[in-house]
């Protein structure tokens, strides 16, 4: 495995993930919040970061219907992101994780019925939250 730097641009990372854990975001939020904080960041900087993140389970990635790009979520206490479903308020933006036993009947069911066994890294369910309901 890689040594990993403890590079500005990582801790400044870190910091967005860590305060941004229940949002959705863009590479170009994360560039954008990198280059008002520290000099010298560029989009490859930013790219490369996310996809050692992804590779390592700290981060999320997943298309939204209506928008064109990627966007990503910080996994904060979660790690390995393909193992559970995702739900996005379409109001608020909140992402959640859906780790009981309804994903588990629910995979079960979808291979029993339709015989696709469900990507969790790329399933995301959209709807309102309780709180925006």
């Amino acid at each position: 495995m890689k040594t990993e730097y403890k590079t500005k641009a990582r801790t400044v990372l870190f910091e967005f993930l860590q305060e941004n854990p229940d949002r959705g975001f863009t590479a170009i939020d994360l560039l954008t919040y990198l280059q008002l904080n520290i000099e010298g960041v560029n989009k490859t900087t930013v790219y490369r970061n996310l996809d050692r993140l992804c590779e390592q389970g700290i981060i999320y990635k997943y298309r939204e219907p209506e928008h064109e790009g990627w966007f990503y979520q910080y996994s904060a206490e979660h790690t390995h992101c393909n193992t559970h479903m995702h739900g996005k308020c379409s109001k608020c933006g909140k992402l959640f994780h859906i780790e009981d036993d309804f994903v588990n009947e629910f995979e079960k069911n979808v291979m029993e019925n339709y015989g696709l066994k469900i990507d969790f890294g790329k399933t995301l369910i959209i709807g309102i939250c309780k709180a925006c309901s």
